[in-house]
């Protein structure tokens, strides 16, 4: 029986998502509608698209914490990108991973019908208002969506940030401050009928020097002498973007060849399997190993031997495409991954591969060779078990005497 049944019957689209692989588990027809055949990565991160954080396994905390996380993903209807506001809440699956469940809504449907989740301006509230305004380290900006987001008022903090004078923000609206522009005035209209209470969402600002920082918006509906606008509350987080970037890059870089290491393979190679099975792509795997390298350390050291393992590394870069993935697979062995390749197109690969390395050594480093095993992804097949063909392949290199390439 099908365990997705109930939800292929509701007319919301609904999507069931494995956070720690972003896979699709189940699409019902009306998120598979909605979708027109774009996938999760194109909606997720198209051009009119606000995420609280880039990956889904982020939310793991906030979600099972029962926080209101919501992002705005892209769609295209008549060839048009459109924004879609999604809510996310945590599915308990029996006998498997546990998923997000990604519920597509119109916004108006989640707006509460009583005045709790805004602020009427009656006096007391305005005098309360203009205290959170000036008092608030954060920069806040009070705007009108139904007038394109126009700015009604800003904080100390905000002009100090954004390098506007108040005058200055009285003239604009908030598209000008986004580095989208005008594109971003209908996700604007998204997020302005949303209750407020859910995670900040991340976009680009422009300061007035031109520079872009990263930010993250929180904002929440307030009516004021009948009118709704928009509370919003900025944090710049660029810093923060840039060592978080900065600490992920080393977390899967080998630290002395500079590759990408085992753990970004084998992310990659579970990409690679997701997109095959979506778009029928192949590719191929090249595992190679510097032979007789003991030798190279034992008489030359192990300075010169990570000297030469540089070496390697530079020139197997060199002679790959720009989307092949090069990484230490560790000790002396490399792995190369070779999207939308054939097993006859890496084995030509892997044999100039070899002959450049052999032929190749000009600098007064210790000339090496190396041999290779290649396997290309068969249907069906699991990480580890392409994995061990490879690394069979190349036993057998070495079993036939080295500087030589076998097929899997």
């Amino acid at each position: 029986m099908n365990p997705f049944a109930l939800l292929d019957k509701l007319k919301t689209p609904v999507w069931i998502i494995r956070p720690s692989t972003e896979e699709v588990l189940h699409a019902n027809p009306a998120a598979l509608a909605l979708a027109a055949g774009l996938s999760l990565a194109d909606m997720r991160h198209g051009s009119l698209s606000a995420c609280p954080h880039p990956a889904l396994s982020d939310y793991t905390p906030a979600i099972l914490a029962r926080e209101q996380v919501v992002e705005i993903w892209t769609i295209r209807q008549q060839d048009q990108p459109q924004p879609l506001c999604c809510h996310l809440c945590w599915l308990d699956m029996a006998g498997t991973a546990d998923a997000i469940l990604v519920e597509a809504s119109s916004p108006a449907a989640s707006m509460p019908s009583a005045s709790a989740a805004t602020i009427t301006d009656t006096r007391p509230e305005d005098d309360f208002h203009r205290m959170l305004m000036q008092t608030n380290s954060a920069p806040m900006l009070l705007i009108d969506p139904a007038d394109e987001g126009r700015i009604v008022n800003v904080n100390e903090a905000a002009m100090r940030f954004y390098g506007y004078s108040r005058a200055e923000f009285a003239a604009k609206h908030t598209w000008e401050i986004n580095a989208q522009g005008r594109a971003i005035l209908p996700v604007m209209q998204q997020i302005a009928q949303l209750p407020g209470g859910h995670k900040p969402l991340s976009f680009v600002h422009r300061l007035a020097d031109g520079s872009l920082r990263d930010v993250q918006t929180y904002a929440g509906p307030v009516v004021m002498h009948g009118k709704r606008l928009m509370l919003c509350v900025i944090h710049d987080i660029t810093e923060q973007q840039r060592l978080k970037s900065e600490l992920e890059q080393a977390a899967l870089r080998d630290p002395l060849t500079g590759l990408w290491n085992r753990r970004y393979l084998l992310q990659q190679l579970e990409r690679a399997i997701l997109e095959k099975q979506h778009y029928g792509h192949s590719f191929s795997l090249i595992l190679l190993d510097a032979d007789n390298f003991k030798r190279i350390n034992d008489q030359f050291g192990h300075f010169t031997g990570d000297e030469v393992l540089v070496w390697l590394a530079h020139t197997l870069q060199s002679r790959v495409r720009a989307a092949d993935s090069v990484c230490r697979w560790g000790g002396e062995e490399f792995i190369i991954l070779l999207p939308q390749t054939s097993q006859h197109n890496a084995l030509h690969l892997a044999e100039c591969l070899r002959e450049t390395v052999a032929s190749g050594q000009t600098t007064p480093l210790p000339a090496i060779t190396i041999s290779m095993g290649v396997a290309q992804h068969l249907d069906e097949e699991s990480v580890e078990s392409l994995i061990m063909r490879v690394d069979n392949a190349l036993y057998q290199a070495k079993s036939s005497g080295r500087n030589c390439v076998i097929a899997a």
